[in-house]
């Protein structure tokens, strides 16, 4: 994903080839992106580091459950290294196992319940989803707790991503049957583990996305950040903890950025409206939701947070002025 619509920067140490994985390095930055606009004008203090702490205790999470990923070893408090592979242009050349190793222009995205502010409700209401195409027999009410995880897949190399059927997105990924049952069973396995851990602290895992590599031996590795907030919506006491917060104060205040719109009307980058800054004391608070989520979360108290009761409370006192 380019830098402008990542929170990561990326640095090349051993540049991927077809027949060989290279080594890159992921520096988690203080930045947020919401409504697909790309890094937004503030930065939250913590953030980068609180993210980083929790890619790498979740990905020694899911290999001590089997889960084979591409984390190599942590770097400091706000980097990590892990396993490179190319980045296909499926579009113009689908990719395939037998081709060496690559990173699919796919993500899988699994949700265990519908909280305010997933896509699903308003998908349904538009008549652009139907039941039938994700599993459900009924209309979920907000934040129920599904039978069994909904799985979707999106793009990842458009300017807007958008929702693919599960034909399409084989096609996209160049995997055969075997190796696209297996990324979903992969996706299930890991779903099961970051949830049970949530479950444990609290907190609801309602959804995340995953992305994936072909490695040079023909295996499936998970790859990017798996559970960070950045990743995954969790919620603690009803209360999001991550972007989905700043989203909603965005949208509550009439800031919301219509870049679907703008794309489509193919309005030039240069001249699209510059995104609001958030309100001066919003930044601690999020900085403190942040830290107190990765202290919670890992069980590694490194700065002093607030417990995760009082910082979402403060998150939700911000959002209702």
């Amino acid at each position: 994903m380019p830098v402008l619509h990542s929170t990561k920067n990326l640095e090349v140490l051993q540049a991927p080839t077809a027949a060989k994985e290279g080594v890159g390095v992921f520096e988690y930055t203080d930045n947020y992106t919401v409504f697909h606009y790309g890094r937004m004008p503030d930065k939250i203090p913590g953030k980068g580091e609180a993210a980083c702490k929790m890619a790498v205790f979740n990905f020694q999470l899911l290999e001590e459950a089997g889960v084979r990923t591409h984390f190599r070893r942590a770097l400091g408090a706000n980097r990590l290294e892990f396993t490179l592979a190319r980045l296909s242009d499926s579009a113009a050349d689908p990719p395939t196992p037998e081709a060496g190793s690559y990173l699919l222009p796919l993500q899988v995205l699994f949700r265990n319940e519908l909280p305010p502010g997933s896509s699903v409700h308003r998908r349904l209401a538009a008549g652009t989803l139907t039941l039938a195409e994700v599993g459900l027999r009924a209309i979920p009410a907000v934040g129920e707790q599904l039978e069994q995880p909904v799985i979707e897949y999106a793009t990842t190399l458009e300017a807007v991503n958008r929702f693919t059927t599960p034909a399409e997105a084989q096609t996209l990924s160049g995997l055969g049957d075997n190796e696209f049952r297996a990324m979903r069973e992969i996706t299930e396995k890991a779903n099961k583990v970051l949830t049970a851990h949530a479950r444990s602290l609290g907190l609801s895992h309602c959804d995340g996305k995953f992305e994936f590599l072909m490695a040079g031996d023909g295996k499936l590795v998970l790859a990017d950040s798996p559970g960070t907030p950045d990743e995954s919506r969790l919620m603690f006491n009803g209360v999001h903890c991550g972007k989905q917060a700043l989203r909603d104060w965005y949208v509550s205040q009439g800031h919301e950025i219509p870049t679907g719109k703008l794309i489509a009307e193919a309005v030039p980058r240069d001249q699209w409206p510059r995104p609001v800054p958030l309100p001066p004391a919003f930044l601690p608070v999020m900085s403190d939701l942040y830290r107190s989520l990765s202290e919670t979360w890992t069980g590694q108290h490194w700065r002093s947070a607030p417990d995760l009761s009082a910082a979402t409370q403060a998150v939700a006192d911000t959002i209702s002025r």
